[in-house]
């Protein structure tokens, strides 16, 4: 095991939004994987200050960028990576595959990476059980919400309808086609015969797919996954797409050949025996929700432990300066005077129509994220959570911190993360970044009390 954990990176992962890259280092770190998450391509000074790093991974924004900010956002992040020379490079997608040929566009992603990584193998990871994600026979399933009924995505009452990407598609060959990316399914049936997996994969390969999507039953297919994935990228290094799943599926695979510890029985535990326990925020918490989503709008409304306060978000996508100082001043005065605060966007049914508009959201997500900046600056704090996985993007980007190590989970799928950072007002800051669909009801609330 030590010589397997020599220090050198494994994976090299970019986030294409910060909630997911948050709990891609959650399971990297409780794999035994010692990681650190960027939050852009570091210096040299930020590289010797993480020092050896199993596992290293750069949080990005992707998901909300048309194709030609992609490249731009992109195009460093490959080089940077193309150095390291990880055997597995990990573009990381959200776990619903939310994305289209416009916003987001994996087939855009996987364009830019190729042109550094020649290896024809792109492996595209179709689920994540610990999230309740399935893909069966390349059609893609998820749980409506936390204990709720699984359903295909095009039937999901959220996903399908999401205000920026909706998901009309369960095929994800189909979804993927529609942004220039052939794929190929490759179905778990398989995965019990590994000479058969293997002549599957090399069969699609000589027949010109530009990327493999294999389906994702349960948690017995990762072993299966991840050995075809590492013993490809031994030989070649390869780029792989997916959600924390792709992580998941190599860890798999290593504790199968005894290069990493058992899994815990605890999923919080940390391997070296003590446990990854969240106390009790010291001081007051702020909570920032620009996420739309039904289960979000649940969570604020189970939030008991907190002011609340509703932001306008046409006037904020609008540009109005005197709104988000009077609401900064606002904000910071509950928090300076003990006050647990969550503010939250309040969109009505226009408003909804509005941030349809992809520009409209970014916007939004900017706007919210020079709202937490303000407010970190007019009153310091100890821990504060970011909701919507575009909003927590650009609300990280907002602030100067270089990087993210893990803390704990406060749910599956929602890290609290500590912040590193040259100001001291933010390093040590404590963070849960967390995607619209994450997360049970009393969420904020755990964020309060701990777990």
């Amino acid at each position: 095991m030590q010589a397997f954990l020599d220090g050198r990176p494994k994976i090299a992962f970019y986030g294409d939004d910060f909630t997911g890259a948050t709990d891609t280092l959650a399971t990297a770190t409780l794999a035994g994987l010692r990681s650190l998450l960027f939050l852009r391509v570091p210096d040299a000074a930020q590289l010797r200050a993480a020092g050896h790093l199993d596992c290293l991974g750069i949080a990005g924004a992707a998901r909300s960028m048309d194709p030609a900010q992609m490249r731009a956002e992109l195009e460093p992040v490959s080089a940077f990576f193309s150095g390291l020379r990880a055997p597995v490079t990990h573009y990381k997608i959200c776990s619903t595959f939310d994305s289209a040929p416009e916003i987001g566009s994996i087939g855009a992603a996987v364009r830019i990476w190729r042109a550094r990584i020649r290896n024809p193998f792109v492996p595209v990871v179709g689920g994540q059980p610990n999230l309740r994600r399935y893909c069966l026979f390349s059609h893609l399933h998820a749980a409506e919400k936390a204990g709720g009924d699984v359903v295909r995505i095009d039937r999901h009452p959220t996903m399908s309808r999401h205000p920026v990407t909706p998901m009309d598609e369960s095929d994800m060959r189909v979804h993927l086609a529609r942004q220039g990316l052939r794929a190929a399914g490759v179905h778990y049936p398989l995965y019990a015969d590994a000479p058969a997996l293997a002549a599957r994969i090399d069969a699609l390969l000589d027949a010109g797919h530009e990327a493999l999507l294999f389906d994702v039953a349960g948690e017995a297919d990762l072993a299966a996954i991840g050995r075809s994935i590492w013993t490809r990228a031994l030989e070649r290094d390869l780029l792989a797409v997916g959600a924390s799943s792709v992580v998941q599926s190599l860890a798999a695979w290593w504790r199968s050949q005894g290069w990493l510890a058992p899994a815990p029985v605890e999923p919080d535990v940390n391997p070296d025996g003590g446990p990854y326990a969240i106390a009790a925020a010291q001081g007051a918490v702020f909570a920032l929700a620009g996420s739309l989503s039904p289960i979000t709008a649940l969570q604020v409304g189970a939030a008991s432990s907190y002011d609340k306060i509703l932001l306008d978000p046409a006037r904020l996508v609008g540009g109005d300066a005197d709104y988000l100082q009077t609401a900064v001043a606002c904000i910071a005065a509950g928090l300076r005077a003990g006050r647990h605060t969550l503010a939250c966007t309040a969109a009505h049914e226009g408003e909804r129509q509005l941030l349809s508009d992809a520009g409209a959201a970014q916007r939004l997500a900017m706007a919210c994220g020079e709202l937490l900046r303000r407010v970190l600056q007019a009153a310091p704090l100890s821990r504060v959570g970011v909701a919507g996985g575009d909003t927590s993007s650009h609300a990280l980007k907002a602030l100067d911190i270089w990087g993210l190590s893990y803390r704990g989970n406060l749910a599956p799928g929602v890290a609290l993360c500590r912040a590193h950072a040259g100001a001291a007002h933010l390093d040590g800051l404590e963070i849960m970044l967390k995607g619209g669909q994450m997360g049970p009801a009393e969420l904020f609330e755990l964020l309060v009390r701990g777990v």
